[in-house]
Parts: C-alpha cells; structure tokens; sequence
C-alpha cells in the first residue's frame, strides 16, 4: 500500500492554489503547485502544511501562530533587524499630517511602529491574520489600530483612504492595495534578495528566496503601480544559536521544520554565525 504522502505526490499535478488559480481552461497551469518538503507551495509563495497522517488542507490558514509570533517579538526586540527598520523609515515618503499608513500582513506592527515615529500625527492600521500578532501589534505604538483580515482577499478598509501602504516580507493582493492607495499615496515594498538569510538557507533547510520574485512581482504590481525608487539593504548580523532559533521559528521555514533536526542543524552552526540580511526596498505610485 502507498503512504498518504506518496498517493498526495502522484495527486499534485491535478491540484491548484486556491488563492491564486484563475480556473480558466486558457490557464491550465495557472496556480499550479509543487512538492517543498512537508509544504505544496505555488509559484506565488503560497504554502499548505502536509499533516503528518499524509493530508493536506487547502483551506486559507489562520496566520502565524503563537510560538511564531512570540519567537518573532523576541528577535526583534533584540535589535537584529534594527538596521532593516531604518532603512525603510528612510524610504517612507512624507505624507500629510493626519494621514494613515496601512501595513498589510503587519505581523508585531514592529515595522508600522518605526515607519510611525518618523511620520508624527499620522495613523496607522496593523492588518495581520494572526490573533497573536494583532495583541502585540495593537500595542507596539500608541497610533496602530489592529485589525484580523486575510491579506489575498477583500481588505476591510476604505477606499482611497491610505496615504501609505507598507507590505514588508508579506501577501501582497496588488488589485486591493492599489484599492486603498489615495490617489497621489504610495505603496512601500520590502522582499528578501536571493542571498538574504544564505548562510542559514542550506544548513537549516530553509525555504529558498524563488530567482524569479523580482520578476514576478513587477507583473503582479505593474497594471496597478509604476516604481518611484528602490535601494537594496544588505548587511552582515552576527547571531548566537538561539538568535538563530528565533529567526528560524519566526518565519515561513518554521512550519516543515522538526524541533530536533533544527536544533541539530542549529548546533554545527559557527556560534555566532554571520548571516547576511539583504532586503529590496521599492516605493511605488498608483498609475
């Protein structure tokens, strides 16, 4: 008899991504998946978790979980990513007093808390659809209002209400951000570069930056924003073996990686490690 893994291999070329499948005949790869580990992933970075009794669940997710979320508020609490924050204040456009920013996918709010303080009066709007993550993203700034929503569909926000919106490492739904941009407002982008976490990527088993991100995401935001600017932050952070845990359990690698081949993996790592973090940071306008 075959494993249910095995059965689900042999059925992946007859599945397609719910959240990005178009389901015309004209498509017919259209939001095709493919096999990444414990995971079936889509071209666009969407990801389903095979559960250990061999099945998958194509049900959208619920956000990142607890222990992401409190490994994530960890290591940026620490200050390891500092250097990433300010980069992207220096690229925030001024945008009128009393105007709002809308971080998409806001995780902790720890980005919309530094882009706020360079931008005294205006409002910010934590969109996350991780419960944990909204606790602490209602708290990481006296001016974030925190909201649960599901990045890929309708945003629950207003049209033309945004004077800024940031999408920094998350879903990017370029039809409704550009819904919610005001006219005159901009989107600011942040994505990881091929290199970014490189030293981590092979030895931990980490999901791999897809070489065509760059291409991809031009043709998801080009009918909807034209480029105003891009600058790529690069930076080599030493980070001690439980840093490294941190960054590992906070992200997308946390969900097919086992606890002991992790730590395992963690364990021949240098102590500390340098790892390069390397980030495309793009401002973009409404066309």
């Amino acid at each position: 008899m075959l494993h249910p893994s095995g059965v689900l291999d042999d059925a992946i070329e007859l599945l397609r991504c719910p959240q990005c499948a178009c389901g015309g005949a004209e498509c017919a790869g259209c939001g095709a998946l493919f096999r990444a580990g414990q995971s079936l992933r889509c071209a666009d970075g969407h990801t389903f978790d095979i559960a250990r009794s061999g099945y998958v669940s194509l049900l959208p997710g619920t956000g990142d979980t607890a222990a992401m979320v409190a490994a994530r508020a960890d290591f940026l609490a620490a200050g390891h990513f500092a250097g990433l924050a300010a980069a992207l204040t220096s690229m925030t456009p001024s945008i009128k007093t009393g105007g709002c920013v809308v971080d998409v996918g806001a995780g902790t709010g720890y980005y919309l808390a530094a882009v706020l303080d360079h931008l005294p009066g205006s409002l910010g709007l934590a969109l996350d659809a991780s419960k944990s993550a909204l606790r602490l993203a209602a708290r990481a700034h006296p001016r974030i209002a925190a909201v649960g929503c599901d990045a890929w569909n309708r945003l629950p926000v207003a049209d033309r209400s945004a004077d800024l919106v940031l999408s920094v490492f998350a879903p990017r739904n370029a039809a409704e951000l550009a819904r919610i941009v005001r006219p005159g407002g901009r989107l600011l982008v942040g994505t990881p570069a091929a290199d970014h976490l490189a030293e981590l990527i092979g030895p931990l088993d980490m999901l791999t930056v897809d070489e065509a991100k760059d291409a991809r995401l031009a043709a998801k935001l080009g009918p909807y924003f034209e480029l105003d600017a891009a600058t790529e932050y690069r930076a080599t952070v030493p980070l001690d073996h439980r840093a490294v845990g941190l960054l590992v359990t906070m992200g997308p690698s946390s969900w097919h990686t086992e606890p002991g081949d992790l730590a395992a993996g963690i364990a021949g790592l240098a102590d500390p490690v340098p790892v390069t973090v390397a980030v495309r940071l793009a401002v973009y306008r409404g066309r």
